[in-house]
């Protein structure tokens, strides 16, 4: 496929809506509205029990208060795992020892450019969270057991948190 233009429609210090339009190799051209946005960090704290830490914070997309995964978005010029270790420590106090990749991936790859990285963290210290000056959070220690039927009740309806637990249920490093 051929970028044939891309236009700025709406710019912030977070993403850019564009209006962009390509040539299909069939020789179609398409236009979508795509949300420019950098890559995000997701962490998953895992303590010595098994347990995993969630936050709880007010989402005004969804109109509700999730349990996620604590994420967060990647700074110019910061590697995604050191944002993640950033992001850990401001929104949960918790430092880890341990950083393990579990799996990147496009958050919505019809219109959103953002990707998603998880890490696996462990080896965990508590510490003093310090939360942005709009961030409300709540965390809270869940066991697989919980984990799973929150998930399959629909109390759980985050992507991140889904992917990243069900790929560490599968999958553990």
């Amino acid at each position: 496929m051929k970028l044939l233009s891309s236009r700025t429609r709406y710019k912030n210090s977070i993403f850019s809506v564009n209006e962009e339009q390509a040539l299909e190799p069939g020789g179609l051209r398409i236009q979508r509205a795509i949300v420019r946005h950098g890559p995000s960090a997701v962490m998953m704290p895992v303590d010595e029990k098994g347990r995993v830490l969630l936050v709880r914070q007010f989402r005004l997309a969804a109109g509700a208060s999730l349990w996620e995964l604590s994420a967060g978005r990647v700074d110019e010029g910061e590697t995604v795992l050191a944002a993640a270790k950033r992001e850990l420590i401001e929104e949960t106090g918790y430092r880890a020892r341990k950083w393990r990749k579990l799996v990147t991936y496009y958050a919505s790859p019809g219109y959103v450019s953002e990707t998603m990285t998880i890490y696996l963290a462990t080896g965990l210290t508590a510490g003093q969270a310090t939360p942005m000056e709009d961030e409300r959070i709540e965390c809270r220690w869940f066991t697989p057991k919980e984990l799973d039927r929150m998930i399959q009740t629909g109390r759980i309806i985050d992507g991140k948190t889904m992917i990243g637990y069900l790929f560490w249920r599968k999958y553990k490093p």
